[in-house]
């Protein structure tokens, strides 16, 4: 077996991408140990010592705990993959997660909160690099928010992903490469609509052309969009109560699922049978993913407490004297 360092991070990375991830971010982080190891003459896998890790990850400062997890948790999955491989004989890698303290929730945006956003985005004036960056960011925001598409899936969108006829986006290359139908009604489909129109007009016609660009050949980068996102809210200036992240692109499609359920409340159906739709709908391998958007808002424990109320008025009403 090849113990080369450099060999080593190229087949897990292969691995990886040959279950569906993606793994881009990972890739990054590996990237920047090859480097490091490089600068200090490592070629070999073995040759990783605890020491030299704790060098590196001591290069590679990070503040916040989930971010230092999430970097340390890519390096000690590719040890563990090596050990796995017969390519090591132990882990060199003896640092721990940090524990993470400062879990605020997050910034919820209700209808009054997200047509102040959409308002703004439209309003947006071009500039010499980006012709009509208002009616593109009002519809990337309008789908994380309308359909809780993530923003990359948003972005990425292609002229052929749009059915008009059965009222279905194709978005592809989800979390984990994963693909989907995604159903949505008039309002979305006018929005739509108005967009496909506006890149016929500029000379896009193939299926694989992208849906919101600005040069008419590139998708408008995720990053790019909350960025943008970003200056948004905080012209908006949206009151955040204590104990809530300040708003980011993905509260958007967090604020989606939290809707879906407050709206199944109020309609009187059960959430718990809709979960695994939900799921499924929002591109989530089980539930269980589904279930960390689902955050206890005022509105929620209101609907839960009118519920039961009524659940138990019956028995209350035969306990009065």
């Amino acid at each position: 077996m090849n113990d080369s360092l450099a060999t080593a991070v190229a087949d897990f990375l292969a691995h990886k991408r040959a279950l569906g991830r993606k793994y881009r971010t990972e890739e990054a982080t590996l990237r920047l140990l090859l480097t490091f190891a490089d600068q200090h003459g490592v070629e070999n896998l073995p040759q990783l010592t605890p020491r030299l890790l704790d060098e590196f990850i001591a290069s590679r400062p990070r503040q916040r705990a989930r971010s230092f997890n999430n970097f340390v948790g890519t390096l000690g999955c590719f040890l563990d993959w090596a050990l796995t491989q017969q390519r090591l004989d132990a882990s060199p890698l003896h640092r721990t997660r940090r524990r993470e303290t400062d879990q605020r929730l997050p910034f919820l945006f209700d209808a009054a909160h997200a047509r102040q956003l959409l308002e703004a985005a439209a309003a947006l004036p071009d500039n010499p690099r980006a012709t009509g960056r208002g009616p593109t960011y009002h519809g990337i925001f309008a789908l994380c928010y309308g359909l809780g598409l993530r923003a990359g899936e948003a972005c990425g969108l292609r002229l052929g992903d749009i059915d008009a006829d059965r009222q279905l986006l194709v978005v592809r290359g989800g979390k984990f490469g994963k693909s989907r139908l995604v159903p949505h009604g008039p309002r979305i489909g006018d929005l739509l609509a108005r967009q496909v129109e506006r890149r016929g007009v500029e000379g896009a016609r193939e299926p694989d052309a992208p849906l919101f660009t600005f040069d008419g050949r590139r998708s408008v980068h995720p990053g790019t969009a909350s960025l943008t996102f970003h200056r948004l809210v905080l012209e908006l200036a949206f009151s955040v109560p204590d104990g809530v992240t300040a708003p980011h692109l993905h509260c958007l499609r967090h604020s989606f699922a939290v809707g879906c359920l407050l709206r199944w409340y109020r309609e009187g159906l059960d959430p718990s049978t809709r979960l695994y739709q939900l799921s499924t709908f929002m591109g989530h391998v089980d539930p269980a993913s589904t279930a960390v958007y689902l955050t206890i808002t005022p509105q929620l424990l209101a609907e839960a407490n009118r519920r039961f109320e009524a659940f138990a008025e019956p028995t209350w009403s035969e306990a009065k004297p």
